[in-house]
């Protein structure tokens, strides 16, 4: 399948891209949760691609930013190794029930997991 987008949608997309990097280099994360609302609502993927999509986008944006972090000295390596350890497995087993919920149960443990977020930080 092949996307066509005009000047004006990949310039869009490049700064919702720009925003998505900023806001997950300075908070350390949360890029993701700007990065599937905008790949459903500006792009239409649907919510599994969308979710996935972002998984690829984030990547290589949280490697960069590490090495930031790194180069900075602001890494404990000893807690990193133990909650890697911890968010790979969930990693893998989050994946694996992406695959097999249904689309509009995605977008609803989203929305509530978006929803508690912002409550818990304004708390």
């Amino acid at each position: 399948m092949k996307n066509q987008f005009s000047k004006k949608q990949i310039l869009i997309l490049i700064l919702c891209g720009a925003l998505i990097g900023l806001v997950n280099g300075f908070f350390g994360g949360g890029g993701g949760m700007l990065c599937v609302p905008i790949l459903e609502k500006i792009i239409g993927l649907e919510s599994k691609k969308a979710h996935a999509t972002t998984l690829c986008v984030i990547l290589p944006l949280c490697m960069v930013s590490a090495l930031v972090y790194i180069y900075n000295n602001n890494i404990d390596f000893v807690n990193l190794s133990w909650v890697s350890l911890g968010a790979i497995t969930g990693g893998i087993i989050g994946a694996i029930f992406l695959s097999k919920i249904n689309s509009k149960w995605l977008r609803v443990i989203f929305a509530i997991l978006m929803l508690g977020v912002g409550v818990k930080m304004v708390i």
